[in-house]
């Protein structure tokens, strides 16, 4: 279980404009559970939870099984898993750690979650 907290995203702005500056241990940090909908789950029990980081940046974990989303436009870098992403009419990437991914924005995808992916990612 991690077991580093972080401030609320307000704090966290604060400090980031006083100290300039902000660090935080990407694999020990405790990220908040967010319910997937079914309708997205294809197979399997798979869960999400992420830390919202401000301005569309953050953490972001996926236990496996098999999800459809549809995509922001977002690069991520993988920091723990592996998963195969299948973008619908597209191509189809397999991401471990230390890739580094871009998503278009409106993308259908299938993600195939094989091992628990940690993810840091941002949006625009």
């Amino acid at each position: 279980m991690s077991d580093v907290l972080m401030p609320d995203l307000a704090d966290l702005g604060r400090m980031l404009a006083t100290a300039g500056a902000f660090s935080v241990p990407v694999h020990d940090v405790r990220l908040t559970p967010h319910e997937l909908d079914p309708q997205q789950i294809v197979a399997g029990d798979p869960t999400t939870s992420s830390l919202e980081l401000g301005d569309g940046r953050g953490i972001w974990e996926i236990t496996p099984g098999v999800i459809t989303d549809v995509e922001r436009d977002e690069i991520f870098v993988v920091l723990s898993g592996r998963a195969t992403i299948a973008v619908e009419g597209g191509a189809t990437i397999e991401v471990s750690p230390g890739d580094v991914c871009l998503l278009a924005e409106g993308a259908r995808t299938t993600w195939i979650v094989h091992e628990t992916l940690r993810k840091v990612y941002q949006t625009r």
